[in-house]
């Protein structure tokens, strides 16, 4: 907190402590546009400077977004904006006033003039009296205080109430809870890979040195970015990179490249970390970049010529997969023959072996019920998340799709995905953003959603991520579409990040799921 916010935040302190007259009421005063406005002081908890957001579909456009004070996810509303005044960048004086209005709430304002003591008596009514705003947010009007000749006192219970009607008519018809109740829909879990069908292959994919590889998903923990700072292990071979701490363990780490004796290369901002699991051992794998979750038919899957097989330690590619007719070739990596390598084993050593057991037997509980796999994607600079059970297959935009007339405005066109017809939405349209030309790094993530396959363009899949369910909390309701498809957040307070969390089931609506199914058949 900055000195100019602590003196702010001693002197509504300070304020609150003199305001014990009962013909006295204490008032924040603040600038938004060229007016004066003021707030009673009882349901302001603080004033800080304004902070970063998330911005969030489907609200609002008086909502600035989503802020994470301490802990706690904050709505930002523009006061500027509610009171139809024109936006302005923000500077060292704007700030924002947290305002208890049944939730905290920040308000935006261009600068917080001072707290004032206003006899009750001096309070005049606003009937008859027009003003630059809606008469119906005022409670009243003080005349020359603090320097000023007018000041409105706004009423904040009434301008959320004109501005987020809805959330009063949600919380009586929904009783409170607003997240309760939230499941995923069926599908392919992590932890059910195993009982899977036969026909079919789920692997994540990567690149080590322009080729591309693959690991089955049931043995991949997580993906994670590479850290800025990785411990190294004294007289360790190349391929050992050192050991990083991931939520309170220490995880040994190895190139992918220096174990497949390919060139070395510093990593950057694409290269990430394939965390893999075998026999209650965890490694970080370091590849270039992590493409996609693949799911390919046992048809297309080759094992590996035993010509080209390498022997002893390093036989650890099993299987090529052939797609899109043979043109891209994808190498399956058995972790099973990969663990036996000495690069793993050496970097295993580097942990030492009482703490990894007690760091073992921790992530295994953590699996089985104090995490959330997700699988995380961009769009623009916000980052959201699925259920990974609900996540049929990732792939490449094609670069051409049918177009179907009349249909819903959302609806990018069909393509056809392994001989199915596949009807693929824009998810920017979907949630009301604007729209982007196409690119390499957009992908189709594919979902079931009753009953019906449905494909959603995003602009990039990042990662596979488990998320501590703690971390996990029911997002602010903020429009009634919001409340049921973005009904979650992920606030990692520690990463500075804040995952919203989409609910696949209501990606369509009634009418939309009508007209998917339609094209489907």
């Amino acid at each position: 907190m900055s000195l100019e916010t602590a003196n702010e935040q001693a002197q509504l302190a300070a304020a609150s402590g003199d305001g014990q007259a009962s013909d006295t009421c204490q008032y924040v005063t603040f600038m938004a546009g060229d007016e004066v406005f003021a707030v009673e002081m009882a349901p302001v908890q603080e004033i800080i400077r304004l902070p970063d957001v998330v911005r969030v579909p489907l609200s609002p456009p008086t909502l600035e977004g989503l802020a994470n004070l301490r802990g706690k996810v904050l709505p930002i509303v523009s006061l500027r904006r509610v009171l139809g005044f024109a936006d302005q960048e923000a500077d060292d004086t704007t700030r924002a006033v947290v305002i208890d209005i049944g939730q905290p709430m920040g308000f935006v304002v261009d600068r917080v003039a001072s707290v004032v003591g206003v006899d009750k008596s001096k309070i005049e009514s606003v009937d008859g009296i027009s003003a630059t705003i809606d008469s119906d947010l005022l409670s009243g009007l003080i005349k020359d205080i603090g320097g000023h000749a007018m000041v409105m006192v706004l009423n904040f219970e009434r301008l959320i109430a004109q501005e987020f009607a809805h959330l009063a008519e949600m919380a009586a018809s929904q009783g409170g809870g607003g997240a309760a109740g939230l499941a995923g829909v069926g599908g392919l879990t992590s932890q059910s890979l195993d009982d899977a069908v036969d026909d079919e292959l789920h692997l994540v994919s990567f690149d080590v040195a322009g080729q591309e590889y693959a690991i089955d998903i049931a043995d991949v923990q997580e993906i994670v970015q590479v850290p800025e700072q990785i411990v190294q292990v004294p007289r360790a071979q190349p391929h050992v990179l050192g050991v990083m701490t991931l939520r309170q363990r220490l995880l040994p780490l190895v190139s992918l490249r220096c174990m497949f004796a390919l060139s070395a290369q510093a990593s950057n901002e694409q290269s990430r970390i394939v965390v893999v699991s075998v026999q209650g051992a965890s490694v970080g794998i370091v590849v270039d970049n992590v493409n996609e979750v693949l799911r390919v038919p046992r048809p297309q899957v080759e094992t590996m010529p035993s010509l080209l097989a390498r022997q002893g330690d390093m036989a650890d590619i099993t299987d090529i997969c052939r797609l899109d007719g043979g043109k891209r070739l994808v190498s399956i990596i058995s972790t099973h023959n990969l663990f036996r390598h000495n690069a793993i084993k050496e970097a295993l050593n580097a942990v030492d072996n009482s703490e990894a057991a007690t760091d073992r037997g921790q992530q295994r509980q953590a699996s089985t019920g104090d995490d959330e796999q997700v699988v995380v994607f961009r769009l623009g600079s916000e980052e959201f998340g699925v259920p990974i059970d609900s996540v049929q297959e990732i792939v490449r935009v094609p670069e051409v799709l049918t177009h179907v007339p009349r249909a819903p405005a959302s609806v990018e066109g069909v393509i056809n995905l392994r001989g199915s017809v596949l009807p693929v939405v824009d998810l920017r349209r979907r949630l009301g953003l604007p729209t982007v030309a196409r690119n390499d790094g957009q992908r189709i993530v594919v979902f079931l959603i009753r009953g019906v396959r449905t494909g959603f363009i995003v602009d990039a899949v990042a990662e596979v991520l488990k998320v501590p369910r703690q971390a996990i909390e029911p997002a602010p309701q903020l429009s009634a579409e919001q409340s049921t498809l973005l009904a979650r957040m992920a606030n990692l307070e520690k990463q500075k990040r804040m995952l919203q969390l989409i609910e696949p089931a209501h990606l369509l609506a009634d009418n939309d799921l009508s007209s998917m199914s339609e094209m489907a058949a």
